[in-house]
């Protein structure tokens, strides 16, 4: 099987549009979480998600704080404003929707979640050690993660003891092996100094996961987050990936 994962894509509809058409036929796509937050299309994102046949889709700490279940004074001043509106724009349909997500979905070979096995909704993983304690709050083989938007693989050797960690190099093919935590990066919103969407393709029938980076309108959405008021510093990241 051919699997499209996704993850981050905070209401950036023109970058997830570019990815879906990029990533050519697919047999299922995994979307790890924050459909929603920053971005000016929380609706379309949503519903664009929701059409997709074969999808298996959680819910991240943007999703849980669109429907108001957590305090988002823990957010910055401008993902608050952002956040605040995504609340008051959001359909009752996508709400509820955004509400059905699970935290967590696993199979024998693979779990998923949005910020780490330990804490699925806010936990980052941005480094080896935290990652490291990751590795004994999930039996599967693989965890797909987002939530730092930033694309890292890392691997778990238990029989040696070695832990490896660290960033794709760009368009990498990686034969997935031991136990590994995998991050594909963020569709709508990259903070890894690389403006380009990402998403990740993992080849069931050869065991393998490629890392992939896509260009996509920038301006385009940088017009529409002004032209809804949204904060400027939204806009602005886009072009540095920051």
């Amino acid at each position: 099987m051919r699997i499209l994962v996704i993850s981050d894509i905070h209401a950036n509809l023109d970058a997830l549009q570019t990815v879906l058409q990029e990533a050519g036929e697919i047999d299922q796509v995994w979307c790890l979480g924050d459909l929603v937050g920053y971005g000016p299309q929380p609706n379309e994102c949503v519903e664009l998600i929701r059409s997709l046949p074969n999808i298996t889709c959680i819910k991240g700490n943007h999703d849980v704080a669109a429907l108001g279940e957590i305090n988002i004074s823990l957010f910055n001043q401008e993902a608050k404003e952002s956040m605040l509106w995504h609340q008051s724009v959001l359909s009752l349909e996508n709400k509820e929707y955004l509400r059905s997500l699970p935290e967590r979905f696993e199979t024998d070979s693979v779990t998923l979640v949005h910020g780490s096995p330990r804490n699925p909704i806010w936990e980052y993983i941005l480094d080896p050690y935290v990652a490291r304690i990751n590795y004994e709050y999930f039996k599967s083989d693989f965890c797909f993660i987002g939530h730092s938007h930033q694309p890292i693989i890392s691997s778990w050797d238990v029989n040696e003891g070695v832990l490896e960690w660290g960033a794709p190099q760009q368009n990498a093919i990686v034969s997935l092996h031991n136990r590994m935590i995998i991050n594909p990066g963020s569709v709508g919103q990259p903070r890894d100094s690389d403006s380009r969407a990402a998403y990740g393709i993992y080849k069931t029938d050869s065991n393998k996961f490629e890392f992939h980076r896509v260009t996509y309108n920038i301006s385009a959405v940088q017009s529409k987050i002004l032209d809804m008021r949204l904060p400027f510093r939204h806009a602005q990241r886009l072009s540095g990936g920051w």
